[in-house]
């Protein structure tokens, strides 16, 4: 006599599978949240050294590549723009300005442009009169490094190249100012 096996009614097999894939969600969700519980955004980079980068400059600067190490000593002011961030615009002739006012007080200004392409890049400069040394973020691995959320985002480095303050979104220019000036003025005497 041959024996059978039960069979499990449909309704069963399907709230079994049901609670298997609900299972192997609910896990995927936990981690993910743990991945980007763990993700350092551009703000979290505050108070930090700032990363290194080589970036490779637009034809028609001097140089060819500019780094943050040749830097050192002076105040660096690294923007993330975009020829289509409409906020771009907002702080584009500011920070020209702004670059103008202080590059003969120890301030340089540093324009990385993030996922353009160099023909709309320039356009970009050209429209706006950007003179400060501005190059594409090829590979996008600058913008990787400072984990930057979009455009336009701004980042003040001091002398010894900590990260002081980290700008999302377009800057005012008495914030702007107010933020070099505090940068450059010498610190206060010993015993003072």
């Amino acid at each position: 006599m041959e024996q059978t096996l039960p069979h499990p009614k449909p309704s069963t097999l399907g709230r079994n599978i049901f609670l298997i894939l609900g299972t192997f969600l609910l896990l995927g969700l936990i981690a993910v949240m743990a991945v980007n519980l763990q993700k350092v955004e551009s703000g979290d980079l505050q108070g930090r050294p700032a990363p290194d980068f080589a970036l490779t400059l637009f034809d028609q600067f001097e140089q060819d590549q500019i780094t943050l190490a040749d830097l050192r000593g002076q105040v660096v002011v690294v923007n993330f723009w975009a020829s289509w961030c409409v906020e771009c615009y907002k702080e584009a002739e500011l920070l020209e300005r702004a670059w103008q006012d202080y590059k003969d007080r120890g301030v340089v200004f540093v324009g990385v442009d993030y996922l353009d392409t160099d023909k709309e890049g320039l356009a970009y400069m050209k429209k706006y009169g950007i003179t400060y040394p501005s190059g594409p973020d090829l590979g996008n691995k600058i913008s990787e490094d400072y984990a930057i959320t979009g455009v336009p985002e701004t980042f003040f480095i001091d002398q010894q190249g900590q990260i002081i303050h980290v700008q999302i979104g377009p800057i005012e220019q008495a914030q702007l100012y107010g933020l070099l000036d505090r940068l450059i003025a010498p610190p206060p005497a010993q015993g003072s």
